[in-house]
C-alpha cells in the first residue's frame, strides 16, 4: 500500500467548504501516480516505453467528504492484475481514522507506439504486494446503461485545459461534465456512490453531448460523441 498525508486546500472545496468531488478524485489521481513514481515506474518512465495506464471503470463509495483544512491520508493499493486489466483500491481516511471515501477501479495498459491495448508487462508486477480488496466494496458493474428517456444538455467543446500527459481527456473531466449535465437540469443531491465506465477516448477538439437520465435520488449521464456513441457514462446515487 502507497500512502500519503494532505490537508484540503481552499480552492478544492465547494460553497460550503467541503472538499468538491472532482478534487476528491484528482486526490485518487494523484495517489496512483505517486506511487507510480515511487515504484520507478513513472510518467517519464512510462512515455520512454511508449506506455499509458487508462482506467476502464471507477466504483466510488463517499461515507462524508472532509473540509477545509482537514489533514486527510490517501492510499492506494494493487489487488490484482490479470492478463490485461488490473484492479486498484484506494481509501480517504482523516485523522482520526474515518474513512471517508472507498473506492476500486479497473485499469489497462495501453501502447502509444502500437495504438493498441497489451498485456501487462511483467515490470507492472512491482505493484502487487498482497493487500486485498475491502469486502465491504461492492463489486464494479461492468455494463452500466442509462434507462429511459434522455435528456440533451449543452454540449462541450474539448480544449487543451481538459486534457492529462496522455494528451486525452483525464478521466475526473468527465465527472465534472455529469455533474454540470445534471445541474443544468436542477438535479442536485448528496452523493453517495459514483460509478463510472469509459468507452473511448475524446481528443482535443472533439464536441461531446451530455445525456442525462433518471432523476431524484439516481442520475446517470451519457457523456456521447458526435457519432451518438457513449464515451463515459456516470451514474451518481445520492444518500436516502
Amino acid at each position: 500500500m502507497y500512502s500519503f498525508d494532505s490537508r484540503v486546500r481552499y480552492s478544492e472545496c465547494d460553497e460550503n467548504g467541503v472538499l468538491a468531488l472532482v478534487p476528491m478524485m484528482n486526490y485518487l489521481q494523484d495517489c496512483s501516480t505517486f506511487q507510480c513514481e515511487a515504484k520507478g515506474r513513472g510518467i517519464r518512465e512510462l512515455r520512454r516505453d511508449h506506455l499509458g495506464w487508462f482506467v476502464t471503470s471507477w466504483l466510488i463509495e463517499i461515507s462524508s467528504l472532509p473540509r477545509f483544512c482537514d489533514t486527510i491520508t490517501t492510499s492506494t493499493w494493487c489487488y490484482g492484475m490479470k492478463r490485461l486489466q488490473v484492479g486498484r483500491c484506494f481509501e480517504v481516511l482523516g485523522a482520526d481514522g474515518t474513512r471517508h471515501v472507498c473506492a476500486d477501479s479497473q485499469w489497462y495498459m495501453y501502447d502509444f507506439s502500437r495504438e493498441h491495448v497489451i498485456t501487462i508487462p511483467d515490470s507492472e508486477s512491482v505493484y502487487l504486494e498482497g493487500d486485498e480488496r475491502p469486502k465491504d466494496l461492492p463489486q464494479i458493474s461492468h455494463h452500466l446503461k442509462p434507462q429511459g428517456e434522455g435528456t440533451p444538455t449543452s454540449a462541450i467543446v474539448i480544449t487543451e485545459q481538459h486534457l492529462d500527459t496522455n494528451r486525452h481527456v483525464n478521466n475526473a473531466e468527465y465527472v465534472r461534465f455529469a455533474l454540470l449535465a445534471a445541474g443544468e437540469l436542477g438535479h442536485a443531491m448528496d452523493l453517495a456512490s459514483l460509478e463510472v465506465q469509459y468507452r473511448a477516448m475524446a481528443l482535443l477538439g472533439d464536441t461531446l453531448q451530455p445525456v442525462v437520465y433518471g432523476g431524484g435520488s439516481e442520475v446517470t449521464v451519457s457523456i456521447d460523441g458526435v457519432d451518438g456513441k457513449p464515451r463515459a457514462i456516470v451514474r451518481m446515487e445520492g444518500r436516502a
